[in-house]
């Protein structure tokens, strides 16, 4: 495993845990999706390097394989025409290409080999980027429907009191209130009522004393000799 590679696994370990922590994970997401596209460009800017050199390296190889062979014909002419000793030299520089070639070479599967890993990694993080950016619109249109809700609910207090007061508990409280004004006026209608029955009651009963009373006087005047 490259050390990229783990340095991802880090990261999105973290990213799982501070998920799990976090009252807003749609800024967590927009922070962890910020830092990953940083990572792919730099990636893709290491990645065009990689790739530059790997054609330079493979430049090389070829062009040292191209002399040894020029210096293998070399060599072969110079035997045909008897020239020993330039033959001599030419497979010198022979084995000399031959030990470049196959330096070049190496360095190239290397480079090419690194070339080969980035760009994997690279699809494991634009693959990795794009799956936590269908998470986070996911996410953000929880938090959305979330933050209405919440919206919501505080037009609701708003209207129906602070302690969530249900609509048809103010209308019993309501219909509490008028009944009570109702009883209320129904008792002083009746008092006044009752005060109407009494003086009229009282006002039968002085009659009589006052015409019991007349008749009293009418006999004590009738004894006195008195006629009407």
């Amino acid at each position: 495993m490259s050390i990229m590679k783990r340095v991802r696994d880090i990261t999105v370990a973290t990213l799982n845990e501070k998920l799990e922590k976090s009252e807003d994970p749609v800024r967590m997401i927009d922070q962890f999706l910020w830092s990953t596209r940083e990572d792919i460009i730099q990636a893709e800017k290491l990645y065009q390097q990689y790739a530059g050199h790997s054609n330079h390296l493979k430049a090389q190889w070829l062009q040292a394989e191209s002399q040894k062979e020029r210096r293998e014909n070399q060599a072969l002419t110079a035997l045909k025409a008897g020239e020993e000793q330039l033959a001599r030299i030419a497979l010198h520089e022979k084995a000399t290409c031959e030990e470049r070639s196959l330096q070049y070479r190496e360095l190239y599967e290397q480079s090419r080999q690194n070339t080969l890993d980035l760009e994997d990694q690279l699809r494991e993080m634009r693959s990795e980027y794009q799956s936590v950016y269908d998470k986070r619109e996911y996410y953000a249109a929880r938090m959305e429907s979330l933050r209405l809700q919440q919206r919501m609910n505080s037009r609701y207090n708003n209207a129906f009191g602070e302690q969530g007061v249900q609509p048809g508990a103010v209308f019993r409280r309501l219909e509490d209130r008028i009944s009570g004004m109702e009883h209320e006026a129904k008792s002083l209608r009746d008092i006044r009522r009752m005060g109407q029955e009494f003086v009229s009651e009282a006002g039968s009963t002085v009659q009589s004393v006052i015409e019991r009373e007349l008749e009293q006087l009418k006999r004590k005047l009738e004894k006195e000799g008195w006629s009407s």
